[in-house]
């Protein structure tokens, strides 16, 4: 067995370790209190199951998950697009442009402190009941942390490479892709990381506008017929999803900054 397999295997036996451990506390728990209100993690797994496959409970949630699943990714990375397509380019404009700074900087402060919860009545009405709002609050949620780490990135540039490029005749456009580019995509990729987890976390309340469908609407459901077990199963896979979705955005980041080792993630 090759060194790099064994240090995978080592990764992934460490990684395991704290779940184990909750999930064992979480049955002692249980056990010791002898309470109702939450399941065991047998019974959720039950829960998980009838909700990918059926065959146990066959309700309105049986084998649902798939047609959840992809409304909630619809939702999310609609959301998410938006708000990178919108905020990398005005961060960029931001971090290079002190005038621009000036003028949208205080109105961006006084909007960032603002919960996007908030923004949940506006919304509705702006969007009405249904997707779009969960979509405009999905965007609101990853926006700012994208704006934010493009502005740092860019105005991070050390200025003396942008000196030394300057020497060499690098100017305009050359100078932004050879040099303020580069160095400002590890900042980028911490607020796309950023951005996408704020994304997952705010799709619920994202849902909470009257959607019948998706991962929030789900959760919501099951607290109002008071099912711990389907509430629980929503977490576990609003938390896999992004967990997994999380490691697509850090294989692009490591395979664009291979450049740069220490940026790695």
């Amino acid at each position: 067995m090759s060194r790099a397999l064994l240090r995978r295997l080592r990764k992934i036996g460490l990684g395991l370790i704290v779940p184990l451990t909750l999930i064992g506390f979480w049955e002692l728990m249980v056990r010791w209190t002898g309470t109702r209100l939450i399941p065991p993690p047998a019974d959720v797994l039950v829960m998980m199951w009838d909700f990918a496959f059926g065959g146990v409970y066959d309700d309105g949630f049986s084998a649902s998950l798939p047609i959840h699943l992809w409304v909630s990714l619809q939702r999310v990375y609609g959301g998410f697009l938006v708000a990178a397509l919108v905020g990398i380019p005005l961060g960029v404009a931001l971090g290079r442009s002190p005038l621009l700074r000036d003028m949208l900087d205080p109105t961006l402060s006084l909007l960032r402190p603002v919960p996007v919860t908030a923004w949940l009545p506006l919304s509705m009405i702006f969007f009405g009941l249904g997707p779009k709002s969960a979509v405009f609050l999905v965007f609101l949620g990853a926006f700012y942390p994208i704006l934010l780490n493009t502005v740092f990135g860019v105005k991070s540039v050390d200025a003396r490479l942008l000196e030394a490029a300057a020497m060499l005749g690098c100017k305009g456009s050359q100078l932004f892709r050879s040099v303020v580019l580069p160095a400002a995509t590890p900042n980028i990729f911490n607020g796309l990381r950023l951005g996408h987890g704020f994304a997952w976390i705010l799709i619920v309340v994202g849902e909470m506008t009257g959607v019948p469908e998706g991962l929030g609407a789900v959760i919501m459901d099951g607290r109002t017929l008071s099912r711990t077990d389907l509430v629980i199963t929503g977490m576990i896979v609003i938390g896999v999803t992004g967990f997994l979705s999380d490691r697509l955005i850090v294989l692009l980041n490591n395979r664009l900054l291979r450049w740069s080792p220490q940026h790695h993630v």
